[in-house]
């Protein structure tokens, strides 16, 4: 079976071997090869043919910086079906790798026959995103995982049948599994097992762009695989000390040794220490530009939700950033945030995160906690919930726990409907019944985009200060200022200065003492 690191030629060679192939007669051996003919008389080719090469520097000038981060994503896609034999060469783009076939497997102990299947059609999207072919998946009720194989000894003999007759090469768990239960399936079915935890982490190492969101999906990984390290044969033997050791170790150096797993753990252990101080380093930039928001009184609008719920294009659609857009799952991982201005002038900031899933890996919540602080310390949290989805409400009951996990339960929070054009009108009205502080959008047709931002506006904190003053014509500044951090209600130019009264906050408002009315 064609493996996904197999060799798959290069470009000039799959030409090569296409022209050989399709020029090709019988002769027999010792025999002189018939002359060739030109390629482009014995093949037609389709005009329209594209190949998977980046386009023209030129028109990738013309794209977003989201549009050229997908196109590059998308340079290194996998397909079905894909082969590397003589006969499928035309077919071969190069920088296409062959899919995992997966089967799915999950245990269903609690809740309706409804929920059992979206759980395993979101497992189903999640195993696709991670670049695998799902050809089967298969559910057992349970009042809980057998602790030995997850599911039931009989069960375990079914799956291994359906591995066998579809021809799988990795079953997919819809749980966290404890080592020995890994270790007991991979014996039974004699495939490739994961867990979803292992899963989402392989999707988050894929999207992982900056140097920070690298660092917090190494963390994450070594500290999930640190449990579950596995050895045999020399791996558990222990290195002898003194003259038979390999060095020759002499006194000082007799003794049982450490194990090659106990050596394995050490060295994990010190790549998390490492990991952990280089995030602490990062941290302290993200703390500072935070600290210059606050000091300076902007408010910061925070967008949260549910993976795929369309968080980036909204922010796309309400502060023009550009952002990576894509229908997948954690397509995008890194925050972005984007300065943006109220229809009266006043200054605030939208953050985009990483969005949240059902049972998300305890072990991404711990790396990922700086970023997910940008919600916790936020004024406002757009939660962004898909209106299509089949469990619109278990999304928001999922993303509301991760909230109180970071410490972000008491923010004040804006329900964001958003697939308005794709969702049933039914189930709109029942979400705003159930969550009355709520608006209903469309990012990608823009509907109720204008309802939302003023909402927002709504929202922002007000200046806790009232004022007003006669400001001199030299002091453009404070007039300025006012416009972005304050609230101005009324202004009137005079023969003596500006008239001006409103809001201010407190550091601006002991600025303008010195010219009260």
């Amino acid at each position: 079976m064609t493996n996904a690191h197999d060799f798959i030629p290069s470009r000039r060679a799959q030409d090569a071997l296409l022209r050989d192939h399709l020029d090709a007669e019988p002769f027999e051996t010792g025999a002189a090869r018939p002359p060739q003919e030109p390629l482009a008389e014995t093949a037609d080719w389709d005009d329209e043919f594209r190949s998977g090469y980046a386009d023209d520097p030129e028109d990738l000038d013309d794209l977003t910086t989201g549009e050229q981060d997908l196109a590059e994503r998308h340079q290194l896609r996998r397909v079905a079906g894909l082969r590397t034999e003589l006969e499928d060469i035309t077919e071969v783009e190069y920088r296409q790798l062959r899919l995992e076939r997966v089967v799915l497997v999950g245990v269903w102990t609690e809740g309706t026959d409804r929920d059992a299947e979206n759980s395993m059609a979101e497992l189903a999207l999640l195993a696709e995103t991670a670049g695998s072919e799902v050809l089967d998946n298969v559910y057992q009720r349970r009042t809980k995982p057998d602790p030995a194989t997850y599911v039931g000894r009989g069960k375990v003999d079914a799956i291994g049948e359906i591995v066998q007759a579809t021809g799988a090469d990795t079953v997919i768990c819809d749980g966290e599994l404890a080592p020995s239960q890994l270790r007991n399936l991979e014996d039974r079915l004699k495939v490739k097992v994961v867990d979803r935890t292992a899963l989402i982490l392989d999707i988050f190492a894929q999207h992982a762009k900056s140097k920070e969101g690298q660092a917090q999906v190494e963390l994450a990984q070594l500290s999930y695989m640190k449990q579950r390290l596995r050895g045999w044969g020399g791996q558990l033997s222990r290195q002898a000390g003194g003259r038979v050791g390999a060095d020759g170790g002499g006194i000082g150096g007799r003794g049982p040794g450490e194990t090659k797993i106990e050596t394995d753990r050490r060295r994990i252990n010190t790549k998390i220490a490492k990991l952990r101080r280089e995030l602490k380093e990062m941290k302290g930039t993200r703390d500072t530009k935070r600290a210059t928001r606050r000091r300076n009184h902007i408010p910061s609008v925070s967008i949260a939700g549910y993976t795929n719920a369309g968080k980036s294009s909204l922010l796309n659609r309400l502060t023009d950033a550009g952002v990576l857009v894509e229908d997948a799952l954690f397509a995008t991982l890194d925050p972005t945030t984007r300065r943006t201005t109220t229809a009266d002038g006043r200054v605030y900031t939208m953050s985009d995160t990483v969005g949240f899933v059902r049972h998300l890996p305890h072990q991404l919540v711990e790396a990922f906690r700086s970023t997910l602080e940008e919600v916790a310390d936020a004024d406002l949290v757009l939660h962004v919930v898909d209106g299509a989805h089949p469990d619109p409400e278990g999304q928001l009951a999922a993303v509301r726990e991760v909230f109180a996990e970071i410490g972000a339960g008491d923010v004040p929070e804006l329900v964001v409907i958003n697939k308005a054009d794709l969702a049933d009108p039914m189930v709109l009205a029942r979400l705003q019944a159930r969550e009355p502080h709520s608006v209903v959008v469309s990012a990608r047709t823009g509907e109720g985009i204008a309802e939302a931002l003023l909402a927002v506006e709504a929202e922002l904190p007000r200046p806790s200060v009232e004022f007003e003053a006669l400001l001199p014509y030299a002091r453009g500044d404070l007039i300025d200022r006012l416009h972005r951090h304050g609230e101005i209600e009324s202004m009137e130019h005079t023969a003596d200065g500006t008239r001006v009264s409103g809001r201010a906050n407190a550091d601006l408002a002991g600025e303008l003492a010195a010219y009260a009315l």
